[in-house]
């Protein structure tokens, strides 16, 4: 649970953008502000799709209770996830127990490792404004997620997974730690391949994949987010918001 501080500090961010959001219009550019409201410190990565600048380096390191802005381009497309347990020396080498993108600090280009949740958008342009994005478990879980638009007027959904996973992961999906301690939670295509798991192959459309018992569980506990591929429905959000807000490890309801 987010301690009362942790939660004044969102909500004082969410504040101030609302405030300065016609700015951001103006300038024809997206903010994204990151926020670490877990008990423990997070090293984000991000990766741009082809074309497209990665910000940041592809990475970075977040303290408990810390934030920081960057801005994209109209158009951006990208994702960003959550690395846990990492440890990196003063050349940025080293590795992280979930999330590891290629033992570097500076993903640069590189993905994360399974499993991790992953914060997925798709940015419009001046000529179609709105934007897509969602919060996606089809590479598993490793840390509560949120991405929450600052402004954009009405039908503006929150993409969402706040509960840990790693608390129920059922034991065929399960990723531990050195310690023995469950740190990640894989999806089912992840865990056991196949294109009736992933989606592929003669499985490869809406009609012929359906959710597993796996993937009901995902979205049971986290109905905001893709729980396998073919997900739409309920888990895409739309928005012509300038500033989005993610965080990790969000204040839950009380």
């Amino acid at each position: 649970m987010a301690s009362p501080k942790l939660s004044a500090l969102i909500g004082v961010i969410i504040c101030m953008a609302i405030t300065t959001t016609p700015a951001a219009a103006a300038d024809g550019r997206i903010h994204l502000i990151i926020v670490n409201n877990c008990a423990e410190s997070v090293w984000p990565g991000i990766l741009a799709t082809a074309g497209h600048a990665t910000p940041q380096s592809g990475g970075f390191h977040l303290g408990t209770g810390e934030e920081t802005t960057f801005d994209v381009p109209v158009g951006w497309s990208g994702r960003v996830w959550p690395r846990r347990g990492c440890s990196f020396d003063s050349r940025g080498l080293g590795s992280c127990a979930t999330g590891d993108c290629g033992g570097v600090l500076r993903c640069a280009g590189a993905g994360g490792a399974i499993p991790a949740t992953v914060v997925e958008m798709t940015l419009g342009t001046r000529q179609s404004p709105m934007h897509f994005y969602d919060v996606s478990l089809v590479d598993g879980f490793n840390a509560p997620v949120s991405m929450t638009p600052v402004g954009g007027g009405r039908g503006c959904g929150v993409a969402s997974c706040g509960a840990d996973l790693n608390v129920c992961c059922p034991s065929a999906l399960e990723v531990r730690d050195r310690e023995g301690k469950v740190a990640g939670c894989r999806s089912a295509c992840r865990a056991m391949g196949g294109d009736k798991y992933c989606c592929t192959g003669e499985y490869g459309t809406p009609a012929a994949c359906k959710p597993t018992i796996f993937s009901h569980l995902f979205k049971a506990i986290c109905p905001k987010a893709y729980s396998y591929a073919f997900d739409d429905t309920s888990s895409l959000n739309r928005c012509k918001a300038n500033r989005y807000l993610i965080t990790f490890c969000p204040p839950q309801p009380e």
